[in-house]
């Protein structure tokens, strides 16, 4: 079996709801959007060897926590051995806007400036994927030894085949 073609990290926005003034009776809630785009391999295969290259991508290895990408063997709350392509579910891009909009909006309105920006850098790279992966539900013992200090924890891959675009969004809050 010949080797998956890794693709090719360009970019790495954030978006910090603390950066954001909300109304009265909203908050922030100490939540935060990361994204990771990457460049598609022309000769990039199926779908699950897309996962497989982004699992094995040293970008991937984030906890998330503000360490920044390390050698260690774990990503966000998990151990990294414990994601495979399999543990990433296809869903559509309703579903997938509305894991993202559900999340964000668990404190309250939006402010619209804030609601612009997920807009943009969020809802329509989701629309425009061709297609789009939520990571499942894995068991309790996948948790790293430091894991469980996110609150909340959404992870979404966008393929996008015609822009040869991979995302990857995290969602959370700590």
């Amino acid at each position: 079996m010949e080797p998956v073609p890794s693709p090719v990290h360009s970019d790495s926005p954030f978006i910090n709801f603390r950066d954001f003034d909300f109304a009265e009776g909203s908050h922030h809630g100490y939540r935060w959007v990361s994204t990771k785009r990457f460049r598609l391999p022309p000769d990039a295969a199926d779908d699950r060897d897309v996962l497989a290259a982004l699992i094995a991508h040293p970008q991937f290895r984030d906890t998330y926590d503000g360490a920044g990408v390390q050698d260690w063997p774990r990503h966000g709350p998990w151990w990294l051995d414990r994601i495979t392509p399999e543990a990433y579910k296809a869903v559509d891009d309703v579903t997938a806007a509305d894991v993202i909009h559900s999340w964000a909006s668990q404190h309250g309105d939006i402010p619209e400036n804030l609601e612009a920006r997920l807009r943009q850098e969020i809802y329509t790279p989701i629309c425009t994927a061709t297609t789009r992966y939520v990571l499942g539900r894995l068991p309790e013992d996948a948790f790293h030894d430091y894991g469980p200090v996110h609150i909340d924890y959404h992870e979404l891959v966008l393929i996008d085949r015609p822009a040869a675009a991979l995302t990857l969004l995290v969602a959370a809050d700590d």
